[in-house]
């Protein structure tokens, strides 16, 4: 009888908590750190992390001298004496904190009183020191301590760890009123971005100053390297602070969308160079041939008429020139030498239409008809990126084939897991997949560098270097049908130096309202960046 009701006495006092891990910090590359995080290696800052901080609780029947108690805490506190004692004058088990998230320093100043009646509890708060940077590829951690969006969902599981749990006094209203002991799980590990802290400052930099200058609504960098997939910077504005994420308004929160990785849309002329892709790679043109017939300005195709942006007929052309005008009417008469079979299949084999597999969580398909049912009009708009939507993401992914000389490298953030007590894990992608020959790569890539020498491209040029790249001024579709008379979407894909490229990049403006191209906006943009990662920061010797 007497162990009954001391099994009842001990449900009824004492108490199980979980206690949650402490979060692994998300780390980025950083060349010129050292030292930045406690324990890790140099070269990297810190993007994220767990801050524990800590609740005054206090047990007015614990207290025998609650004058001398609220004087010691008002002056650590640095609050009111008064305030402190009004709330603990009274002979209770429990009241709400007397003060909440003090730091560590201050919780030790305080236990080293050792105050009988008044206990720390610690927490774990999410933590980016930085603010907005790189918010969109971060995302955040809700106060239930789970990820949302970017690498914070996508890596949850390997950041979170394994909670421990506490066993505590409870008084008779079920409150905790003292610790008596615990039992500590594991920590979260820490991991490594491939994000470059200076690129990405670069980008965002660059980002905003375009964004202001052109007038547009919003728009979107990436940066990778094309021989390895690794994801150097990505960066979109508007962004927001991931540490007052629940400060943002319900109908607002599409701004934690990734939009280079979440969001489609139709690529306009950047697409281009895809489609003169597929007929290089099947053989039907080379970058000097010409048609039989010199192109006018207009096409009817299925009974609509099709104009070249400029309404300007270009004549004999050689494939190579279609793609420094960016000629519309040149890009149907190649589309219809591939017909729809070639041209889709190879559409799909560049990854268009499916998810490239980025490790970020919500990636968006992009969306692409089956070719298979393509009217002649469906596949002359296509040809000149119209008629089919693509994720930046995936624009990346394709100039990052042709960069790596038609070898496709899965994209990745992840860098590596860091695990304390065992050896570093690092990514291991699953190895190159060939989408076309290095000698069709080479050709597609030799005529992106005229593009830019010779056609819309130039403003995208760097001095002494090989730039390879095209403009895309895209037409936006409205849900009613056929397009924005006014706005458009500027966009700028390409990469450098073209024989030996250190890194492929799209710039994206959306509704630019004072230039009309993107060879206006865009493309001295991605000329700017260019300039600086080539000559300045990662300092690549001169194109012969």
């Amino acid at each position: 009888m007497n162990d009954q009701y001391s099994t009842l006495a001990e449900k009824q006092y004492y108490t199980r908590i979980d206690q949650p891990a402490k979060r692994g910090d998300v780390l980025i590359n950083d060349r010129d750190s050292v030292n930045l995080v406690e324990e890790e290696e140099s070269g990297m800052f810190t993007v994220a992390t767990d801050l524990e901080l800590f609740n005054v609780e206090i047990v007015p029947r614990h207290v025998e001298d609650k004058r001398f108690i609220a004087k010691e805490l008002a002056q650590i506190l640095e609050a009111s004496e008064q305030d402190i004692f009004d709330q603990i004058n009274k002979d209770k088990w429990y009241i709400p904190p007397v003060a909440k998230r003090i730091t560590k320093e201050t919780a030790d100043r305080i236990t080293e009183l050792n105050l009988k009646g008044v206990y720390l509890e610690g927490q774990y708060f999410r933590f980016y020191p930085e603010k907005n940077f790189l918010s969109h590829l971060l995302g955040f951690v809700d106060y239930s301590g789970d990820g949302k969006y970017g690498i914070e969902e996508n890596y949850d599981g390997i950041l979170k760890g394994e909670g421990g749990t506490l066993m505590g006094i409870k008084d008779n209203h079920g409150r905790v009123v003292k610790i008596e002991e615990s039992e500590p799980g594991k920590n979260g590990s820490s991991i490594v971005l491939t994000i470059d802290r200076s690129i990405q400052y670069m980008a965002e930099k660059k980002l905003k100053e375009g964004i202001e200058k052109y007038g547009a609504e919003k728009g979107s960098i990436i940066i990778a390297n094309p021989k390895t997939g690794a994801v150097l910077a990505m960066a979109s504005l508007p962004d927001f602070d991931p540490n007052v994420f629940n400060e943002v308004a319900s109908e607002n929160q599409d701004i934690f969308i990734n939009p280079t990785t979440s969001l489609n849309w139709e690529p306009g002329s950047i697409f281009k160079p895809f489609i003169v892709s597929a007929a290089i790679s099947g053989k039907l043109v080379e970058p000097d041939t010409t048609p039989e017939d010199p192109f006018g300005n207009v096409v009817t195709v299925d009974g609509y008429e099709i104009h070249n942006s400029t309404d300007k007929s270009y004549g004999f052309e050689t494939v190579s020139q279609i793609l420094e005008n960016s000629d519309n009417i040149g890009m149907i008469w190649i589309a219809d030498k591939l017909g729809n079979g070639p041209m889709g299949e190879f559409i799909e084999k560049l990854g268009f239409g499916e998810k490239t597999g980025i490790d970020v969580s919500a990636e968006a398909s992009g969306q692409i008809s089956n070719y298979k049912k393509w009217r002649d009009v469906n596949r002359a708009t296509i040809s000149f990126g119209q008629g089919i939507s693509t994720t930046p993401i995936q624009i990346i992914q394709g100039y990052s084939t042709i960069a790596n000389k038609g070898k496709e490298v899965g994209l990745h953030v992840l860098d590596k897991v860091l695990e304390k007590g065992t050896e570093q894990r690092l990514y291991e992608h699953s190895g190159e997949r060939e989408v076309m020959s290095e000698e069709d790569a080479m050709k597609v890539a030799q005529m992106l560098v005229s593009v830019v020498e010779n056609g819309h491209g130039k403003k995208a040029a760097v001095e002494g270097y090989k730039v390879a790249g095209k403009t895309g001024t895209a037409q936006i579709p409205k849900d009613s049908g056929g397009y924005e008379e006014d706005d458009h979407i500027g966009s700028f894909a390409g990469f450098a130096p073209e024989e030996n490229p250190e890194f492929v990049m799209l710039v994206k403006f959306d509704k630019p309202s004072n230039v009309k191209w993107a060879e206006e906006s865009a493309a001295p943009i991605f000329g700017e960046i260019a300039d600086w990662l080539l000559n300045s920061y990662l300092k690549v010797p001169k194109s012969e």
